[in-house]
């Protein structure tokens, strides 16, 4: 679970100034991790139901180390049952499969099965399992996130910031890439009853392939929005927007200014049937925001064979797993390979190496800013 997101999102210049409509955005690639363009990203906000990328951020890890099958049924409890004020409406006692409580919770933002979750992942006690979501987001490099839920219901010590959701986001897209299509699920049927994501990009938004909305009187309206053009793949967040048409808009206009900064249109191309003014862009740090060790000297330290791995980052783009390899092969001395998987992204892997072996290539390259992962 130790997974360190070193770097990325590092480089931030804050503002006093809130705009009118909405608390903070940030708009980055997801694969370098450079910040774009940012408003009050280190700034403190009730991130609601954008909770749930950490629950199932876990979920998927429970997934991936075999804890849970996609075609596992979970129990209902009472307590899931009783959760308000969005739910799928689950009565206690009766079971729904891991899958579909993914999909409940990432289309629809069900509180009722992200307490299902949470309870079936955390003993039975969602109080632990918000525990266990905030060391995890520690351990990845949330700097300024505490849980005290699993579904972002309020809770005044339940905080988070526009660069910790970035970064939670990121973590999904390169831990489990296989799991990032249910982000992108624009409608799903359960029951005999249709629910739509309320991303209103997804569908509209050229490129647009996830990520989650969220909502609270406290909190207001929220979005991280996900974009893929000419094989650049963008993140943007927008905290605390006065109305899901602002939310909308406002999140068109950060992935505009995005894309129009790394030359993929223009800032001006796309935009939302609900048109606002917001605050004139103001640039973030163009330097990288990690940093990589020289390339390892000839004499590099013999790592054991096994049958284990370590993995180094998923990208959209084969150029960019390219220079993350010879990222990795600086910082460790190995060559890694580059793998394809089924949803088209580029692998950067060192694979056959022992137990001990895996942790040292991994503390190796950590070391240097690498994002890396063991797995079995």
């Amino acid at each position: 679970m130790k997974r360190v997101l070193l770097g990325i999102l590092s480089s931030f210049v804050l503002f006093n100034a809130y705009a009118a409509d909405y608390r903070a955005v940030l708009v980055a690639d997801i694969d370098s991790g450079h910040v774009l363009y940012q408003e009050n990203a280190n700034q403190l906000n009730y991130p609601a139901s954008l909770t749930k990328i950490m629950t199932l951020y876990l979920t998927f890890d429970a997934l991936e180390h075999n804890r849970l099958h996609l075609d596992d049924y979970l129990i209902v409890s009472q307590y899931a049952a009783d959760a308000q004020p969005v739910k799928l409406g689950l009565t206690a006692g009766s079971k729904i499969t891991v899958e579909d409580a993914i999909k409940a919770v990432a289309v629809h933002s069900a509180n009722d099965v992200a307490r299902v979750l949470a309870e079936n992942l955390k003993g039975g006690k969602e109080g632990n399992f918000a525990a266990m979501m905030t060391r995890v987001a520690n351990e990845i490099g949330l700097q300024h996130t505490n849980f005290e839920n699993s579904s972002g219901l309020p809770n005044d010590d339940h905080m988070s910031t526009a660069r910790d959701i970035a970064l939670l986001s990121m973590a999904v897209y390169k831990h489990f890439p296989q799991y990032w299509k249910y982000f992108g699920i624009k409608t799903w049927t359960y029951n005999g009853k249709t629910y739509t994501n309320g991303n209103r990009l997804l569908g509209v938004y050229p490129g647009c392939d996830g990520m989650k909305t969220g909502f609270t009187n406290k909190s207001k309206y929220s979005l991280v929005a996900t974009a893929k053009r000419n094989n650049r793949h963008l993140i943007a967040v927008v905290l605390g927007a006065e109305s899901k048409d602002i939310r909308a808009s406002v999140a068109t206009k950060m992935l505009n200014i995005g894309f129009g900064k790394i030359g993929v249109g223009s800032a001006t191309n796309y935009s939302t049937s609900q048109t606002q003014t917001y605050h004139k862009e103001t640039p973030s740090s163009a330097n990288p925001v990690a940093k990589y060790a020289t390339p390892a000297p000839s004499n590099t330290t013999h790592y054991a064979s096994g049958s284990v791995g370590i993995q180094c980052g998923a990208f959209s783009a084969y150029n960019s797993a390219q220079n993350q390899s010879q990222k990795v092969y600086a910082a460790t001395g190995i060559n890694p390979e580059i793998q394809q998987n089924e949803s088209g992204l580029y692998r950067v892997r060192i694979n056959g190496l022992s137990e001990s072996a895996a942790q040292n290539a991994k503390n190796a390259a950590s070391a240097n800013g690498i994002d890396c992962y063991i797995f079995h």
